[in-house]
């Protein structure tokens, strides 16, 4: 099935797994940024398959988190990041938010593919840098990676870092050119961030 088609049925089905969630499914389409580092040596190219596998991860993960299912979402965290990140801790630190970044309108801007990483456990990983729309104007911007270990195992999230940017240092849907510099996140080709 392309990948466009299980997206739409994923959307779907996200849909109605998330009842009241806000928050809409990332999309993954042609437009979206693509960048491939393979080990010194190694050529690799990713399938179809390991795009949609991963995307699922991403897209699971960021349901999970809009509909505040965070046995759902901390179940998807690869083991050691639960080691550095204790349960409690970790669902803490959303709790305290009134909103999260998963609540908006999410956009996949970019795809970074990394084969055997030097100084990382051994397999395939995947980076999504996001940015989100929540309704109040609030933009959100960051990245989740995933990682497969080896084919056929479930990618797990490896690292999430987002940053909100508050609705009054937004200027027409643009961070304020202030504000734009100091971002520690990708949000395109050409836009000067601080990333």
């Amino acid at each position: 099935m392309a990948i466009e088609q299980r997206w739409c049925a994923l959307l779907v089905a996200g849909a109605l797994l998330a009842g009241s969630a806000a928050a809409q499914s990332p999309l993954l389409d042609a437009k979206v940024e693509r960048e491939v580092h393979a080990a010194t040596g190694e050529a690799f190219t990713p399938a179809a398959a390991d795009e949609a596998e991963a995307m699922d991860r991403f897209a699971a993960y960021t349901l999970a988190l809009a509909r505040r299912d965070f046995d759902a979402a901390y179940g998807m965290l690869r083991l050691s990041f639960q080691a550095s990140s204790p349960r409690l801790e970790w669902e803490m630190n959303f709790r305290k938010r009134a909103a999260l970044w998963a609540d908006g309108r999410i956009r996949v801007l970019r795809l970074s593919w990394y084969s055997d990483p030097a100084g990382q456990p051994r397999g395939l990983y995947a980076a999504f840098d996001f940015r989100g729309d929540r309704k109040d104007g609030t933009m959100d911007c960051g990245y989740v990676a995933v990682h497969r270990a080896e084919p056929g195992a479930p990618f797990t999230i490896v690292r999430t870092d987002t940053t909100e940017v508050p609705v009054q240092f937004m200027e027409e849907g643009v961070p304020k050119a202030e504000v734009l510099r100091q971002l520690p996140c990708y949000l395109g080709k050409g836009i000067a961030t601080d990333f």
